[in-house]
């Protein structure tokens, strides 16, 4: 059974062909001269010598702007418009008055960023075209039956350049063999499910650590990056392939809201951040929202302590029992594997919200921030009725 689903939009990066890379880095450093321009137009009027201060906004800028694409041979009006409005944003959003300048040339310039408008990209024949210029892509079948939308060139460490374009599609909503899973995510193995099966961890800069050290020390810079990006698209590849998996099995899939960010703070950050727990989550909700499916995430709190079976927490807990991977529930008697015991609570805590204990109401859990509330409004009661 195949339900249709209303639009939805999703970013497309493929690689340019090096043909075109050239022409790319030219209009890269039109681009940061514009962003550069705007950086000091502005700050020059939200810090005047004189009178008030002015905050200027992207439809400002693009006044002031107005007839400077006569010195850009690269980049059109449409282009520095997109420039102009993500400076304004970004501003906004830090609340500076003064962003970074953008660097064109030596060792700590800026990645090459080329933003475009939708109306600005046209697909020719085989190619794509831009500012005048045809592009050949890989993977161009991708753009056949979508939407175009606005989007930009990036240029990443090792000086690529992809296409970065967001497009609206139509997903097909299908029916799933199996109806719900819940998913533990970890270190030993970087995914549990309520069902046993598990994905190890890759390792993918743990197995090539050394390469990248001896390369760093012998100044091979450019070697370093393309190690890195080695064990960033291994990763990647690894969590697409799995999390396609689960889309295509499941219906409902729940998840831990354990958070990488921070526990990338401790002594097992480069373990964390080498799972890409955060990568994962994210490729989960947009699969599972083109294919129809729900995602959920739900606290992970005691489910590595509570028995799946009574819900007695009788389990390990704390750093020092890290290394327990099998235990007995001593309530019970039921053995389990420490990280599909946690999958399966989890599941259980999206089915029933309370504890894992199963012991305590709904209506007896109060947040910590609204507990204090009740008690001040029965103290001012009191006092009025006196």
């Amino acid at each position: 059974m195949s339900v249709n689903l209303t639009p939805h939009i999703r970013t497309l990066r493929l690689k340019v062909k090096s043909e075109s890379y050239p022409w790319l880095d030219a209009a890269a450093v039109e681009v940061n001269q514009v962003w550069n321009w705007a950086n000091a137009t502005s700050y020059k009027a939200a810090r005047p010598f004189v009178g008030p201060a002015q905050w200027l906004s992207a439809y400002e800028l693009d006044k002031l702007s107005s007839g400077a694409t006569e010195y850009f041979p690269h980049i059109g009006s449409e282009t520095i418009q997109r420039v102009n409005a993500e400076f304004a944003t970004r501003r906004k959003q830090f609340k500076k008055a003064k962003l970074r300048w953008r660097v064109s040339r030596g060792a700590k310039r800026s990645l090459g960023w080329v933003p475009f408008k939708a109306a600005q990209l046209k697909r020719k024949g085989n190619a794509l075209r831009f500012a005048g210029k045809a592009f050949r892509v890989f993977e161009r079948e991708r753009l056949e039956s979508v939407t175009l939308k606005s989007g930009c060139f990036a240029q990443d460490a090792v000086g690529d350049w992809w296409l970065c374009v967001a497009v609206e599609s139509v997903p097909v909503a299908t029916e799933a063999p199996h109806p719900e899973v819940g998913l533990d995510l970890g270190l030993k193995d970087t995914v549990a499910t309520s069902d046993g099966d598990k994905l190890k961890a890759g390792h993918f800069y743990r197995g090539i650590e050394d390469k990248i050290a001896q390369a760093q020390r012998r100044g091979h810079r450019r070697q370093a990056k393309r190690l890195h990006r080695t064990a960033a698209r291994r990763r990647k590849d690894a969590l697409h392939k799995y999390s396609r998996k689960i889309v295509d099995r499941y219906q409902t899939i729940v998840v831990g809201d354990v958070s990488s960010t921070q526990l990338a703070q401790t002594r097992m950050a480069k373990s964390v951040l080498d799972a890409g727990w955060g990568m994962l989550k994210t490729q989960l909700h947009y699969k599972g929202q083109s294919a129809g499916r729900g995602v959920h995430i739900v606290s992970e709190r005691n489910t590595t302590r509570g028995c799946s079976s009574c819900g007695s927490l009788t389990g390990p807990s704390g750093l020092d029992s890290l290394a327990v991977r099998t235990w007995r529930c001593s309530a019970c008697g039921d053995m389990h594997d420490r990280d599909v015991n946690a999958a399966r609570n989890i599941l259980s805590a999206w089915r029933c919200p309370t504890s894992v204990s199963g012991n305590e109401s709904l209506s007896s859990v109060i947040a910590p921030s609204r507990a204090p509330r009740p008690r001040k409004a029965r103290i001012r009661s009191r006092a009025t009725a006196a």
